[in-house]
């Protein structure tokens, strides 16, 4: 394996998806690609950007976005493991697929928030949707919950 796809969502699963990511990184001597899908522009899914005040605030949350994933990536390179992180904008399943043949992933490796099936059947849950549309292997990485 050459290439490691790892979408970061920031949530309480990154910590576990990033360790797993480095273990991975370092065994299978595999680039990681830390990618983080950042909701699309309004303007992209047809909503007017309101005021200036809001597309400064959605500029400040992408450009947070963007150095948090740099900041990730960088804990990896500290670590010997090769990696690099991206920030992309999309719809996230299938930004997350798009991005399997781009950065010609060999695997993806993401996290599951461990949500209830009511949860899933109303709003669907995006690990089990790349799970059934991938081409290449994808490894779960569970939430622990106390």
């Amino acid at each position: 394996m050459k290439n490691l796809l790892v979408p970061i969502d920031f949530s309480e699963v990154t910590a576990a998806l990033l360790r797993t990511a480095t273990e991975l990184g370092r065994a299978l001597r595999a680039k990681v690609w830390l990618v983080h899908v950042a909701a699309p522009d309004p303007d992209f899914v047809g909503f007017k950007v309101g005021p200036q005040y809001v597309r400064e605030q959605r500029a400040e949350i992408l450009r947070q976005e963007h150095q948090d994933i740099q900041a990730f990536a960088a804990e990896l390179v500290g670590t010997g493991v090769d990696a690099e992180g991206l920030l992309v904008q999309g719809p996230t399943t299938e930004t997350i697929l798009e991005m399997i043949g781009k950065l010609e992933a060999d695997m993806v490796v993401m996290g599951s928030h461990g949500r209830s099936a009511l949860f899933r059947a109303f709003v669907g849950s995006v690990s089990e949707q790349v799970l059934k549309e991938s081409r290449v292997p994808v490894l779960i990485v569970p939430t622990k919950h106390d």
